[in-house]
């Protein structure tokens, strides 16, 4: 079923939490700076370990954010949603409570759940005992904790959910709410934050493979480039209120773009995949530009999952290259100043690509100066590209196990 951006659900309001900038305005002057927020890691000691950079949320103090009481049943990645929540609410001049009951909720992704908060509790366990755990455990480490503070918090008592994807996940969580809106919501929270830089949670990413050892920040996440050696963990990401288009406009309310069009595809396996047989990230781009009811030709801006890895990197141009053509359309990776924040990951992109529609600007990969010769894209590189009618935009995202996610957003109508 295709969707026009004038019946399409818009994204009225954006909160955003990132390596280079904590809320929207300085995430966004940021990006359009080529400012990285890849540094070594201060949240724990590092230097026992193979791999020491990761992209870290800056200046962000808890007790700021959430209030007292939440301060010892939540981790970090908890806070981190709240306050990305609470910034696109306000952003999108959106009050629930003037809401129907029931008619709001809240659709996010996670990847990791409450990582710190588990790795504590274990650490409680092991050193003193079942009675020093946390009662809070038993949630605070859960995937669908972001989803319940947030709507606990703003009084979200509509259909809700989590999805885990992983870097899909972004994607996967705003097409579960543009359903939401279509069966009648007036409004959801949707996005995608990730945190899970403790140790633990540097275990499990060091054991999953892929990470950089490439001790330089500026050399360590190239993504598309000859020397691309692998990928940079980070935390955060964005949240999005999506709203039924028809009441955002009778609000008032400024919209930055419309969800037009999602399509999802898994992998084959393994041994498939990485040969090409099994990639199926060209077959969800596919089914979303299809669902948005547009052609190859329509879309001005793809924003790419951008692996980091050369296989993977190649893979993901090829299947733009067999879509639009060699080089046909501009292509851009702003993750690139981030590094992958999971399920954060795709949710920031695509408020990237709502910024770029909604300013016409489109954000520079940092790091690669340029595209490998097997990788024929027309990456941004350096500074923003401007000049360029900005109406559609493509984003893109595989998550580790298979999943691959494709969405569209539009200009909203005049």
């Amino acid at each position: 079923m295709s969707t026009t951006a004038a019946t399409a659900p818009a994204v009225t309001g954006i909160g955003v939490a990132a390596p280079n900038g904590l809320g929207l305005k300085a995430w966004w002057a940021a990006v359009l700076r080529g400012e990285s927020g890849i540094r070594p890691l201060t949240r724990f000691d590092a230097s026992p370990y193979p791999v020491r950079l990761a992209g870290e949320v800056p200046g962000f103090v808890d007790e700021d954010h959430v209030p007292s009481r939440l301060l010892q049943q939540t981790d970090r990645v908890t806070r981190l949603s709240l306050a990305a929540a609470k910034e696109a609410l306000d952003d999108a001049g959106a009050d629930p409570a003037d809401l129907p009951d029931y008619a709001a909720g809240v659709v996010t992704a996670n990847s990791a759940g409450g990582f710190e908060f588990g790795q504590r509790e274990l650490e409680a366990l092991w050193s003193r005992g079942g009675r020093h755990v946390s009662a809070y455990q038993s949630f605070a480490w859960f995937y669908a904790v972001n989803s319940g503070q947030i709507s606990i918090r703003h009084g979200l008592r509509g259909a809700s959910g989590v999805i885990v994807t992983e870097q899909a996940g972004g994607l996967d969580a705003t097409a579960h709410a543009r359903r939401q809106i279509r069966k009648g919501a007036h409004l959801v929270v949707t996005g995608g934050i990730d945190s899970s830089l403790c140790p633990w949670g540097w275990a499990a990413h060091l054991a999953g493979g892929g990470l950089s050892t490439e001790p330089d920040p500026a050399r360590a996440y190239l993504p598309f480039d000859p020397a691309a050696s692998g990928y940079v963990v980070g935390e955060g990401g964005a949240h999005l209120v999506l709203e039924d288009a028809a009441r955002a406009r009778e609000r008032g309310a400024r919209a930055y773009g419309v969800v037009a069009g999602h399509g999802a595809a898994f992998d084959g396996p393994a041994g498939e995949a990485e040969a090409g047989g099994g990639c199926r990230l060209g077959a969800a781009a596919e089914a979303a530009l299809a669902d948005a009811g547009i052609g190859p030709a329509d879309v001005d801006v793809v924003f790419a999952d951008a692996a980091g890895e050369r296989t993977a990197d190649r893979l993901e141009a090829e299947a733009l290259a067999a879509l639009f053509g060699p080089r046909a359309v501009p292509v851009t990776a702003p993750k690139s100043m981030t590094g992958r924040l999971a399920a954060g990951g795709s949710a920031l992109d695509l408020a990237a690509a709502l910024m770029a529609l909604h300013e016409q600007v489109v954000p520079p990969t940092t790091g690669t100066s340029a595209p490998a010769d097997d990788c024929p894209v027309d990456l941004v590189t350096g500074t923003p590209r401007t000049g360029l009618r900005l109406r559609t935009a493509l984003v893109l995202a595989r998550g580790r196990g298979g999943f691959n996610s494709a969405v569209v957003v539009r200009a909203p109508a005049a």
